[in-house]
Order: C-alpha cells, then structure tokens, then sequence
C-alpha cells in the first residue's frame, strides 16, 4: 500500500494586511531614502493637487513603478511634468496597502538629461526669437544657378555620400567644395564655427549646405550651440541646413535661409537637374529662332516694298521735284501773307500805344495845372502887383509889426517892380473897431 504524502504547514499564516505593513516597514528601513532616474509615463494631476504617474525605465527595459507627488512637493516644482520627460526623483519606497502596490512617495523631482537640454533649447530659441533672428524677412533667396556648392560636415558621415551621390545624379557638372567638421560631441562646436567661417572667406562657393545624419537631441546638440547658429546665420552665402530626419528640429534649421528635411532633401534644393536646365535652353533656342526668323521675314517684306519703289527712279525724281516745287509755292505764299499780318498787326498796336499816351498826357497835365494855379494864388509877385508891400531891414530881416521899428530907422520896402528906401518918422496902432 503506497502511503500519499500530505504537505502541510509549517509556519502560522500571515493576514494580507499584516505582511503589507510588514513589507512596508521593510521598505522603509532599506530606502528610507533613494534617488531614481526615468521617464514619465500616463502623468495625471488629481483636483486634490497630487500628481500620479508611473516611472518608467529610461534604458527601454520592460519595468515601472508607481509615484505619487503630494500637493505641497507639486506647488514646488519648476517646470511643468509630461509624458516622455526624463526626470530624476528622490523620494521613499512604502506599499499601498489597499491595492498592495510598491510605491515611490516623491519628495524632490527635477528634470535631467534630455529633460535640461531640451529646457536650453526652448531658453535659447526665445532669445533669438526675441532678437529676430527667424524672421522671414532677413531669410535670402538661394541662387538659381548655383556654380558651386559648398558641404559642411563630417567626411566620415554616411549624409556626406547621400549628398555627393543627389549631387551627382542631378547635377553632374557642378562644382562641389567640402569644408570638412566633426558634427558630434564637444568639438564639433568649434570645429563647425571654423568651418562656415573658412567658407565665408574664401568665398568660392554661390550656396552652402550643412547637413548630417539623425541622431539623439545630444547627438544633434552641436547645432543647438548658440555659436553654431549664428555662425550659419552670418555666412556670407545663403545657407541651407540639412539635419537629422524630417521629425528632427535644431536652432540652425531656424537660422538658415532654408531649411531641408534630410541631407538628400538639401541637395535637390540647391541643384536644378541637369535634364530640366537642358529643356529650359532648348525651350529659350526655339523662342530665339522664332524671334531671328520673325526679324528677317519683316525686314524682307521692308526691303520689297523699297526695291518696288524704286524700280523706275526717274519717276520717282519727277515725283519728289514736283512736290518740292509745290512745297516752296507754298511757303512763298504763306511768307507773304504771314508779312501783311504782321504789318496790320503792328499798325493797330502803334494807334493803340499813341491813343493811350496821349489819354496819359492829359491825365497827367490836369493835376498839374491845378497846383499851378494854386501856386500863382500864393506866389508874392503876385500880391505885390496889386498894391501891396513888404518892409526888410539892409540885413534881410522882414519886419512885421511895428513894435520892431523906431523912429529914424531906414528899411527897404520891395515893391513889385523894385524897391525903395525909406525912414520911419513914426508909427500908429491900427484903430480898434
């Protein structure tokens, strides 16, 4: 008879809530304090003020855990928390009980890595923004006909070969200059300013491309560097910039005076295909015949009619005479009578002027034969011939009352015709009344 084995229990049984608490003061002892770095997931901000999310490992390993951010921590915080940002937490471990979930209490969160850069890339955006240097206005048109183009970018970069290869295909008889940089990493910032600075002084290139392959927000930082971008935005030659795949946006892409989704996408925009140029020309040849064909039809046409003309020049000499004759015939009888007009003219002009002196004359006489009679009414001679007389010392002075003479005195008394010498015997007032 085979005996069946029974297992049975060794130990007494934890209540759920027991071993909870008992986890959770295990917790707490072994990280009462612990600082853990991930990425924001499925973030919700209660009406209560806490904030819920899950922490999920920024390595792209499967695992999370659960945090919570009271109200009074999430009233610190700096920045605003989303989705997909990589943050830091330092906080304690604990369970929730009714759900038996591990949890992080969060007591500082700060952004990290990805998370401050991307916080400089907005900070620096909005400076140059401020100081226009996106604006619309200061973008230049890139040239038509490029002669020469010039790459900025590494000469290890699989964009490098996509360009030289658009390049190529569309336009194989254009000049291309490669200025050679790093475009990752600390170097990469200075290598790339001298770059664009060394195209700009040689001036030997119509456009410049700057381009290389995707890659991370750290890997595509260099062209975040506020010195890259105004590098690209100074360059003497209009700049499109190439950078990353189409999803990816650096400050340069903003700078540049075109912005392409891809390096490839960057070389067809600067180089118009060899084959749409060669119809652009066959297209201008055609019009250019026409026009040469039109210009000789017309001055064919002109030249007929002058040889028809001119086939019996005689008649043409006769024809010409007597129209030259008919031309002075006439000259000479509108000389004559343009002459008659004039002297009629100037005849009626001369009656005219001799009215209007004479009418002046007479304006002008009468006033003064007026002042004339004024002044005979007061000239002296005239009073002394009617009787009158006027007495003067030998000196000259004229003597005008009586109070200024005495008796023995001798004057002169002018009269009309001359004068006289006399002697005051006496002197008599005028009787009163």
């Amino acid at each position: 008879m085979v005996e069946q084995f029974v297992p049975t229990l060794t130990q007494a049984a934890w209540s759920v809530a027991a071993l909870l608490r008992e986890l959770s003061q295990a917790l707490t002892v072994r990280f009462a304090t612990c600082v853990v770095q991930g990425e924001i997931s499925g973030f919700v901000r209660a009406g209560s003020g806490h904030c819920y999310f899950n922490l999920k490992d920024s390595a792209g390993e499967s695992a999370l855990i659960r945090c919570v951010v009271f109200r009074r921590c999430a009233s610190l915080l700096d920045f605003t928390p989303a989705d997909g940002q990589l943050i830091e937490l330092q906080g304690r471990l604990g369970m929730f009980e009714p759900r038996g979930e591990l949890q992080m209490v969060v007591e500082i969160m700060q952004r990290a890595g990805a998370g401050a850069l991307y916080e400089q890339f907005m900070r620096l955006k909005a400076k140059l923004e401020t100081q226009g240097w996106f604006a619309a206005q200061r973008k230049r048109a890139l040239p038509e006909r490029p002669r020469s183009v010039g790459v900025v970018t590494s000469l290890d970069a699989a964009a490098l070969q996509d360009v030289l290869t658009t390049l190529a295909r569309r336009t194989p008889h254009l000049r291309v200059v490669i200025y050679p940089s790093v475009v990752q990493g600390a170097p990469a910032v200075q290598a790339l300013c001298d770059a664009m600075v060394l195209a700009s002084q040689r001036a030997e290139v119509d456009v410049l491309i700057v381009c290389r392959g995707g890659g991370s927000l750290e890997d595509l930082w260099a062209f975040n560097e506020e010195r890259v971008v105004m590098a690209v935005a100074r360059a003497a030659m209009p700049v499109v910039c190439g950078i990353g795949h189409e999803t990816d946006m650096t400050l340069c892409d903003g700078v540049a005076d075109l912005r392409a989704p891809t390096p490839t996408a960057a070389a067809e925009l600067v180089a118009v295909p060899t084959q749409v140029q060669l119809d652009e020309l066959a297209a201008m040849s055609a019009r250019l015949t026409r026009a040469v064909r039109h210009h000789l039809s017309t001055h064919a046409q002109r030249l007929d009619r002058a040889s028809l003309q001119w086939a019996q020049p005689a008649q043409r000499l006769r024809e010409l005479h007597e129209r030259l004759g008919l031309l002075a015939q006439r000259m000479a009888m509108s000389s004559g009578h343009n002459l008659k007009r004039r002297e009629e003219w100037l005849q009626l002009i001369q009656e005219r002027l001799q009215r209007a002196v004479q009418a002046l004359l007479l304006q002008r006489r009468q006033p003064l034969d007026a002042l004339e009679a004024r002044l005979q009414c007061v000239d002296p001679q005239h009073i002394l011939k009617r009787g009158y007389a006027w007495l003067a010392r030998p000196s000259g002075e004229v003597v005008t009352s009586r109070k200024q003479l005495c008796p023995g005195e001798s004057l002169q008394a002018v009269l009309s015709d001359g004068t006289a010498e006399v002697r005051v015997t006496h002197t008599h007032p005028l009787p009163l009344g």
